[in-house]
């Protein structure tokens, strides 16, 4: 009668289910591969560890150019202070002017008005070079006295006034448009007129005490300017570029 009681509570024991431990996870479902989104991840970090090496090696290939730091007038030249070099990333679709070029650039002139901040390029320059529209170069020899002693240089606001005995006169011969035309010996000329050229000190010109200079004015006051020079009347005063 024991032993079938012993039995019976076994088995009443093996029938209960099993209970996991405290503490343990049940098992995960394995999960679903997808190669082709890895693959395209990969590709993704591939291309971008590409791009940023071409970024690098392109910032690292740099030339050093010219830079316009005043404004340049339409067939004036670039002077040491009109032009800095700056580097810039090389770019052979552009035709930088390289700054170990300076010196040939000094030659050329400007085929339109050249702004502040602008990188220089060879199609703004020629050997030519151009005059704004209304606008006229007018050669004159001046001997000291006639010019700040401290020099002209490319780029300078001068007013010219005429000199001598047909100061008081030059009513009668100037044009009647434009400040040529003032009656006055103590009016300029010509107002706000932009110094083009000045004659380099091995021109034959500066060894006869004369030094040539190239004015850009209005094509109105040119015929007064050029009688005045011809005459050896003329007298340039440098004036700020606002007239101040």
């Amino acid at each position: 009668m024991k032993i079938q009681e012993r039995t019976g509570a076994g088995n009443s024991r093996s029938a209960a289910p099993v209970q996991p431990a405290v503490g343990e996870r049940l098992p995960a479902p394995p999960r679903e591969r997808k190669p082709a989104l890895a693959a395209l991840a990969v590709l993704l970090i591939l291309v971008g560890a590409l791009g940023a090496t071409v970024l690098v090696l392109r910032a690292g290939d740099r030339v050093e150019v010219v830079k316009v730091t005043a404004e340049i007038p339409a067939g004036e030249t670039v002077s040491g202070d009109n032009v800095t070099s700056v580097m810039v990333a090389d770019d052979a679709s552009i035709n930088y002017i390289k700054w170990d070029q300076l010196d040939q650039l000094r030659k050329l002139k400007a085929t339109n008005t050249i702004p502040k901040g602008a990188v220089a390029v060879g199609e703004m320059f020629s050997s030519k070079g151009g005059l704004p529209a209304g606008k006229s170069a007018v050669g004159v020899s001046l001997k000291e006295g006639q010019y700040p002693a401290s020099g002209l240089k490319s780029g300078d606001t001068v007013d010219v006034y005429q000199v001598g005995d047909g100061a008081s006169g030059s009513g009668d011969k100037g044009s009647s448009s434009g400040s040529a035309g003032s009656s006055a010996s103590d009016s300029p000329l010509v107002s706000g007129a932009r110094v083009s050229t000045v004659a380099d000190k091995s021109d034959a010109t500066v060894s006869t005490g004369a030094l040539g200079v190239t004015l850009q004015v209005d094509t109105a006051d040119a015929a007064a300017v050029t009688r005045a020079a011809s005459a050896g009347a003329v007298s340039l005063v440098q004036v700020s570029p606002n007239g101040n």
